[in-house]
């Protein structure tokens, strides 16, 4: 592990000063190695598959660690558009020059190193080293034990992309062993690493934040609201809510908690859980709710407060939008919340109270990812405050220095 974290520092120092062409040429190089390796990637990730299985993952568990040749074209495709993206490094963020003629820059500069913990999803693997790269980052990936074969052919990929271009190919290393050990001596690496990210359930992440002795962007569980306001488009909250469901439940953007306005429930309710129903999504909910359709489970308490990942959801009836705002500020973890209403001004209000890192208005939670905001990809989406907040992409992985010019002005 010392070994890990010293190579990693030194490519670090490397990828500080490459040029943005050099590292685009690393990110095409890798994309063509993925697309090359697409047959080994497969066989590994049958293998994780087969693993997984025999350890009775979910559905959605399994759904995660799944690679199917779009998936792994999509993985190709996403390391070209973080290519395409502008670099993030050398911005000049402000400028200005002072009474005694000093000119003074903030421009930004990589973070350094990062280590980015994950758990089942392998093409993390892909998109947290592309972004690593693309920012001046060197890289020390953990993805979970499910994945280990996977995510080993994968940075075989970007590996081999980094030599082609001239690169360390230690700009992006994993750790050697799925032993949990190596996790928390990950965490206490602060000589070398200067950024952990975490990517997980609750349980890892209360752990990284427990244990780490190194600065970490908190990225909890997808606590995932959506909220049909007394205004709300029937139809289109019918459309959004299934799809924010159930497009894809294993993902941190799936929504686990409906909430519809009393004022919309006589028209609205019936609707709504009938689709979901019919999409095979099971449904639990508070009294209302259950009056409104038979097939609806009593909800408990823990029902608020439970990421499913799963063909699952809870429903409550709240009186009005400062109910709604209420219990998502209580339940939420601060990920995504979505409003659905044509009302413009309940809208206006939800947007500015509810404390998460993405809000929306009249779409998809679906959407809260990194690639649908056009950063290519991203590490996670972070639920702290401090430094990046929301889809974390290759932006949110720099910092800045400051550099002042002078003309032989002394202090007086």
């Amino acid at each position: 592990m010392t070994a890990l974290g010293q190579a990693a520092r030194a490519a670090a120092a490397d990828l500080a000063l490459a040029d943005p062409e050099t590292k685009n040429r690393a990110l095409r190089a890798a994309a063509a190695a993925i697309r090359a390796r697409a047959a080994e990637i497969a066989a590994a990730n049958a293998e994780d598959m087969a693993g997984g299985r025999e350890k009775g993952l979910t559905a959605a568990l399994l759904d995660r660690l799944e690679l199917t040749a779009p998936r792994i074209e999509a993985m190709a495709k996403g390391l070209e558009d973080i290519a395409e993206l502008p670099d993030p490094v050398g911005r000049v963020l402000a400028e200005w020059e002072r009474p005694n003629g000093l000119k003074i820059a903030r421009v930004s500069v990589p973070l350094g190193v990062i280590g980015i913990i994950y758990e089942s999803r392998p093409n993390v693997t892909a998109d947290a080293g592309a972004l690593c790269l693309k920012s001046g980052n060197a890289a020390i990936l953990r993805g979970g034990s499910e994945s280990f074969r996977s995510s080993g052919a994968i940075l075989a990929a970007l590996q081999q992309g980094l030599e082609e271009a001239g690169l360390p190919a230690t700009a992006i290393q994993r750790l050697p062993t799925t032993d949990r050990a190596a996790v928390g001596m990950l965490l206490t690496m602060s000589d070398t690493v200067d950024v952990i990210v975490p990517r997980g359930g609750r349980g890892l992440i209360e752990r990284v934040q427990r244990e780490s002795r190194v600065p970490v962007f908190s990225h909890l569980d997808g606590m995932v609201h959506t909220y049909v306001h007394a205004a709300a488009d029937p139809a289109m909250a019918r459309d959004l809510v299934v799809n924010a469901k159930m497009r894809r439940v294993g993902i941190c953007g799936a929504t686990e908690t409906l909430l519809v306005d009393r004022a919309a429930a006589e028209s609205q309710l019936v609707p709504l859980l009938g689709a979901l129903q019919e999409a095979g999504c099971a449904i639990r909910g508070d009294e209302a709710a259950q009056a409104a359709l038979p097939g609806v489970v009593p909800a408990t308490a823990e029902d608020w407060d439970t990421e499913y990942l799963a063909p699952v959801i809870a429903v409550k009836v709240v009186s009005g939008l400062d109910e709604a705002i209420d219990h998502i500020n209580s339940h939420g973890s601060h990920h995504t919340e979505a409003i659905i209403t044509e009302d413009e001004a309940a809208a206006a209000r939800f947007m500015n109270a509810v404390d998460a890192g993405i809000v929306m208005h009249n779409t998809s939670t679906q959407f809260a990812d990194g690639g649908e905001f056009g950063m290519g990809a991203e590490i996670g989406i972070s639920t702290g405050k401090m430094h990046a907040r929301g889809p974390v992409g290759a932006e949110q992985l720099t910092s800045y220095k400051y550099k002042v010019i002078g003309s032989g002005q002394t202090r007086p």
